[in-house]
């Protein structure tokens, strides 16, 4: 049992890495700090916008361990973080590609004040790619 929780713990922290270099790479697509613009500015957008990609990198993660956990920790562990960047990287591209093609500016409307359409769209975006990422893990 205490090796379950162990292998836990170290689960989560690699979790909450990825969490953070997701949060790292969407805070340098977008304009101003993300932080502030979700704790101070309130900015709704922002918060949707980073909700939708750490549900996502969750999805990932639980998908990773739950596929490749009876392989052993090591492996499981591996396999996490490798496809957990491939997500960072996809959901980024996918931002970046979406950003290209539409009228306006996705990285400002993003970490706009009010709830933004495209804030939305960018979200399920973000989403849509994590879940083909999950499909993929075999």
């Amino acid at each position: 049992m205490l090796e379950s929780m162990l292998f836990a713990a170290i689960y989560c922290l690699v979790g909450i890495a990825l969490l953070t270099m997701g949060f790292v790479v969407i805070d340098l697509l977008t304009p101003g700090r993300l932080g502030q613009r979700i704790y101070a500015e309130r900015s709704m957008s922002a918060a949707v916008v980073v909700a939708a990609e750490f549900l996502g990198l969750g999805a990932i993660a639980f998908t990773t361990i739950w596929t490749n956990g009876a392989g052993g920790f090591g492996a499981a562990l591996g396999w996490t973080v490798a496809f957990g960047v491939l997500g960072i990287a996809l959901q980024a591209l996918s931002f970046v590609v979406l950003d290209a093609i539409t009228p306006g500016s996705l990285r400002a409307m993003a970490v706009e004040r009010e709830l933004h359409p495209g804030a939305v769209t960018a979200a399920a975006a973000m989403v849509a790619v994590s879940a083909i990422v999950c499909a993929s893990i075999a």
